[in-house]
């Protein structure tokens, strides 16, 4: 399969773009890109769209995500994890763990959240943990997140363990310090694991090292897996001609959204189009490396 999608363990202390690369690499420098990066510290689920599987990476950016994740608490660092100083200090307070389930139902929903210093957005095209780097904060504007569920799995002394689904561009570093915050310590991570990026809960990984070993094994999904919540359009091999075109199709109306998944008669996906008013269907991201043929 040149085309796919692999959903990498990717291993604590390398960077997503870096796991990406040695994937790349093995499997012979295809294009190919992550999805929704996971810092150095953080293993778990990456999604690698490989080939003509990029073009519906859009899709998985926009899914929810899980996670399990350790913050220690009364201490803080200067990054929000422990790769970072302890920069401030304080006392736990007694009966923690009632406190803390009650902070954390008061937290579920819609709220607003301002990522950290130590974070790849930029500002002025400058990453911003450059900057943090050299001892600058600059003010960031709150983004809007959605926290499904969170959950206290235990406490043990200082460390708690949690389990999260949440919206994408949710700093999990950040929900740790803000949960400390409500009980009046502070927080930062001591572990974090990407449990799944929908919709590929329970989806089995694969590690690096199986990738590097022996490539030639490494069996890519599908990349239409990545769009179950799309609908699906079967054409015949006319319109499949007239779609490669450029041009637009009738198929009538679809629901209950106008993108869709596009299908030969045997079952190929071809890409993704869009049902316009009227019920013709336009061509907007089809794969270029099918091997079709028209006569």
């Amino acid at each position: 399969m040149t085309s796919g999608i692999l959903l990498l363990d990717k291993p604590q202390g390398l960077s997503s773009n870096a796991a990406l690369q040695r994937v790349r690499h093995a499997l012979g420098r295809p294009k190919a890109g992550h999805t929704g990066s996971l810092d150095p510290l953080a293993t778990g689920m990456l999604p690698l769209c490989v080939g003509e599987a990029t073009k519906v990476a859009g899709d998985l950016l926009e899914g929810r995500k899980a996670y399990l994740f350790t913050a220690r608490l009364g201490e803080r660092t200067a990054t929000g994890d422990a790769e970072g100083q302890v920069v401030a200090t304080r006392a736990v307070p007694e009966g923690a763990q009632g406190l803390l389930r009650e902070a954390a139902e008061a937290m579920l929903g819609v709220s607003q959240q301002v990522p950290p210093m130590y974070s790849a957005l930029k500002r002025d095209g400058q990453p911003l943990y450059k900057l943090a780097r050299q001892g600058l904060e600059v003010e960031r504007a709150p983004r809007e997140i959605q926290l499904h569920a969170l959950q206290l799995l235990g406490l043990d002394g200082q460390d708690s363990q949690w389990r999260v689904l949440c919206s994408k561009g949710t700093y999990v570093r950040v929900l740790a310090e803000d949960l400390a915050a409500r009980i009046g310590t502070c927080a930062h991570l001591t572990a974090l694991r990407r449990e799944f990026v929908e919709p590929f809960e329970g989806y089995p990984l694969v590690t690096l090292e199986q990738v590097l070993a022996d490539p030639g094994s490494v069996q890519l999904l599908p990349a239409d897996a990545a769009l179950p919540q799309l609908p699906a359009q079967t054409l015949d091999l006319a319109a499949i001609q007239t779609l490669f075109h450029g041009q637009a199709v009738p198929v009538g109306p679809v629901a209950p959204t106008p993108r869709c998944r596009i299908y030969a008669p045997d079952g190929l996906f071809l890409g993704l189009g869009e049902v316009l008013p009227g019920g013709l269907l336009q061509p907007r991201r089809l794969f270029n490396d099918l091997g079709l043929q028209f006569t």
